[in-house]
């Protein structure tokens, strides 16, 4: 009796929900075809359980009926077990726990069945589970060895054979024996019962041949899956075409085979669900076959397809990045890097070497942008009234149609809305019981349940306001996204022009700029963004031809007096790279004789100085600079750095001199000269590696410097410095004095003191002594000194809290600490 009913009441319930639990598993797990799949589709999760807490509830009615039938029906008499399904219990409990993912629990099962029923017909079963358990808990050697021990030992058939090669195949999978795998897979396809198990093997096993660069077994192996067909699930059969569509060899190959065999794929409808796969690997095929126009065709088919597959949507994009890349449209480029990161794991190593190519992208995005804007500014500036006139109508002429298509669709839109019911369903939202009590399912009252009006007000956003970020103040016209500099300009016009304004040409033409000031900025500007792309496409990408235009074109637009000079020597340097001597040699004696006495000029009549290393080069001038600013001579950094900015001016190494000067200011005038020359450097040079560093101290340190007050020192507990305050002095006097003082702290018994000489301001010095703990300390400090010692010491001293002295040097407010204090 407590055989029957734990056989075929509790055991049998519970295979049930072990087997819904798997199914949901199965339904839920997505392989990932660009690497060699598991042999078991288990998707591991590193969330922490608590006890008493289950990732599928069905693993644990199974446990729960294990546990039951353990509880209520084992008949352990004398120590033998009378009831012949307690081994299929534990077997069951094991289970349900493996999959619920506590591998320690399950292993003690399956121990158990292997200690307590050796001689039950599921003993194997529990072996192969125990081992599996193993796998999960990286005990791979472990594994290898008992399974391999259990097949040499016992004569193993069917399902049980197929289980434990395949198991063993995954340890040899996870110690990198590839070989040894493949030769378990093969056994394991040729007995499992079960056609899906069959058809995953045989994939994995082409994988394997790829991987050790074996395509004919790879194809054969492929070609095993493929002769499965409807028997084993359709994903397989996909991949397995693609892979062997992969191994093509172009050279040698039938390419009109091939075609035939994509067409085919594509148009069969039972391909539908995989048709993301499917238009990758044809656009792969065009691309290969250097028809970059059907490949880019296809890639944006694919992508159409809303795939499920995050790196195979990243995959297109990078593909589609790299392409206009190559073509030098650096722009679009940018964007579908950004696409393609959204579908990467963050910080994963694919994800940083596409956020490295978008990096490199983000300058010559930036100034591409301003220089088309302004040259478009300039144009309409520099055209006559009537050609103006007749631009701007068809311009208008253009917003009228797009305006008449606008309503067109709203009106198609509105009647949709009507049919489906969205309008009455939108009228009730008001009312009392359209939320009260409804669930999300029910709530298609409430607009944002309903994808459909979520994504049509979405749209009209985007089209009214432009791309705007999610802050307070987002409406003013300075928040707009800098990433399309001329389309969000003419969003605003556009969104401020009344609906008479907005076809009326005159309305445009009176916001192109007239004053000579405005068009002598834009002209900078424009002229400056192209100094800085020839610049980052001599430099950084190596597009020679792309660089030299840009020089051009920046030359014959009546540039500053600073960027000529850069310009021409950039302009002779990429002539020699391009092989143009005639070029070269003209640019270099027009250098030569227009600007003798150029730095330039003296590299090219001396070529030995062209050294980066060179004494005279703005590296060796800013690190030598630097070392100045180490010393603390802030006066002569500070003139220094204005000089190198105008001779350099232009360079590259302009912006570090810049914020070197910023630091010096700080050091030498406090908060206020250090915040003006930060927020300088944040404007001017915004898109520079200064810049941005600039931004982030505008941003972040600055506001935590801001507060002037200091701390009452009577609640401060340690950390206390004296000072000597010398005016006017020469430093010779200062360092004089130091000296002396240091001989006098050496003398001065259980205490660790050091000195330093810190520049307060242009007038003023300060020689502190740094290493004390407490107020009484510092107060008494005089008395701390030894008799023969104290002659020698004759300037007035200053106590202060550390955290106070931080607080004197930033806001340069010695003179008020001194008179709060009564010092």
């Amino acid at each position: 009796m407590h055989a029957l009913t734990t056989e075929f009441n509790t055991l049998y319930n519970g295979y049930i929900a072990l087997d819904q639990g798997r199914q949901s598993l199965n339904e839920n797990y997505t392989d990932n075809y660009w690497d060699v799949l598991p042999i078991e589709r288990m998707q591991i999760f590193e969330d922490i359980v608590l006890p008493g807490q289950s990732k599928n509830e069905n693993f644990t009615r199974a446990e729960e009926k294990a546990v039951k039938a353990i509880q209520k029906h084992s008949m352990n008499i004398d120590g033998r077990e009378k009831n012949p399904q307690m081994d299929e219990a534990y077997l069951l409990l094991g289970k349900s726990r493996y999959f619920d993912q506590r591998f320690i629990p399950a292993l003690e099962a399956f121990n158990y069945i292997l200690y307590k029923y050796p001689a039950s017909d599921k003993i194997n079963q529990a072996k192969i589970w125990r081992e599996k358990t193993n796998i999960r808990l990286d005990n791979d050697d472990l594994a290898i060895k008992n399974l391999k021990r259990l097949l040499s030992q016992e004569e193993l058939k069917g399902q049980d054979l197929a289980d434990a090669t395949s198991m063993l195949a995954q340890a040899y999978l996870n110690t990198k024996s590839v070989d040894s795998a493949i030769t378990q897979l093969e056994i394991a396809s040729n007995v499992t019962k079960s056609n899906d198990e069959r058809g995953r093997y045989r994939f994995i096993q082409g994988q394997l041949y790829n991987e050790l660069g074996k395509k004919d077994s790879a194809n054969m192996a492929f070609d095993k899956v493929i002769e499965l067909n409807r028997k084993t699930p359709r994903i397989y059969m996909i991949s397995a075409h693609i892979e062997k569509i992969k191994n093509f060899d172009y050279e040698n190959g039938n390419r009109l085979e091939l075609t035939e065999l994509l067409a085919k794929l594509e148009e069969n409808r039972e391909n539908r669900p995989f048709l993301d796969k499917i238009y990758h690997q044809i656009g792969e095929y065009h691309l290969n076959s250097q028809s970059d126009t059907l490949a880019v065709v296809y890639y944006n088919k694919s992508l159409r397809t809303n795939s499920k597959d995050k790196l195979l949507r990243a995959r297109n994009y990078e593909i589609l990045g790299d392409m206009n890349f190559d073509k030098s449209i650096y722009k679009e480029a940018g964007e579908y890097y950004d696409s393609t990161l959204g579908n990467l794991a963050l910080n994963s190593k694919p994800y940083r070497i596409i956020k490295r190519k978008r990096d490199n992208l983000e300058d010559v995005i930036y100034y591409e942008g301003i220089a088309q804007v302004n040259d478009s500014i300039l144009r309409l500036i520099n055209l006559p009234e009537a050609d103006r006139l007749a631009y701007f109508e068809s311009l208008v002429e253009t917003l009228k149609i797009k305006a008449a298509e606008e309503e067109e669709k709203k009106k198609r839109e509105e009647a949709a809305k009507r049919n489906t019911g969205l309008v009455t369903v939108n009228n009730q939202i008001g009312s009392p019981n359209a939320l009260r009590g409804s669930t999300p399912n029910q709530a298609t009252a409430f607009y944002f349940y309903n994808p459909t009006t979520v994504s049509y007000g979405k749209n009209e956003f985007v089209k009214f306001w432009g791309d705007r970020v999610l802050e307070d103040d987002w409406r003013w016209s300075d928040k707009v996204n800098s990433g399309s500099i001329s389309n969000d300009a003419n969003n605003n016009i556009l969104a401020s022009a009344t609906e008479e304004e907005l076809f009326d040409p005159q309305f445009y033409i009176s916001k192109i700029p007239s004053a000579e000031k405005d068009i002598d900025s834009i002209s900078k500007e424009r002229n400056y963004a192209y100094y800085q792309l020839g610049l980052i496409y001599k430099e950084k990408f190596k597009e020679y031809e792309l660089a030299k235009s840009k020089f051009q074109d920046l030359l014959k637009s009546n540039p500053e007096e600073r960027l000529i000079l850069p310009s021409k020597y950039n302009l002779y340097k990429i002539y020699e790279l391009l092989g143009e001597i005639d070029e070269a040699t003209i640019a270099k004696n027009e250098i030569i004789s227009t600007y003798p006495d150029s730095r330039y000029a003296t590299i090219l009549k001396n070529p030995e100085l062209a050294s980066d290393r060179d004494q005279n080069s703005p590296e060796s001038l800013y690190e030598a600079l630097y070392k100045q600013f180490e010393n603390q001579e802030y006066a002569e950094v500070i003139s220094k750095s204005e000089n190198y900015i105008n001779v350099f001016d232009g360079d590259a190494i302009v912006p570090k001199f810049e914020l070197l000067k910023a630091t010096t200011l700080g050091r030498l005038y406090g908060y206020e000269a250090y915040s003006k020359a930060i927020n300088h450097i944040a404007t001017t040079y915004a898109n520079t590696e200064e810049g941005m560093q600039a931004q982030k101290i505008e941003t972040s340190v600055l506001p935590k410097l801001l507060n002037k007050d200091f701390i009452l020192e009577d609640k401060v507990t340690s950390n206390y410095k004296i000072f000597f305050k010398f005016e006017n002095q020469e430093m010779e006097k200062v360092y004089g004095f130091q000296k002396t003082l240091d001989t006098v702290l050496k003398n001065i018994k259980y205490y660790d003191f050091k000195s330093s000489v810190d520049v307060y301001n242009p007038n003023t010095i300060l020689v502190v002594v740094h290493g004390l703990k407490n107020a009484k300390v510092a107060k008494t400090f005089d008395q701390l000194i030894i008799e023969e010692d104290k002659q020698k010491i004759k300037e007035p001293y200053f106590a202060i809290a550390s955290a106070n002295y931080q607080i004197v040097q930033i806001h340069k407010n010695l003179d008020t600490y001194l008179n709060t204090n009564n010092h």
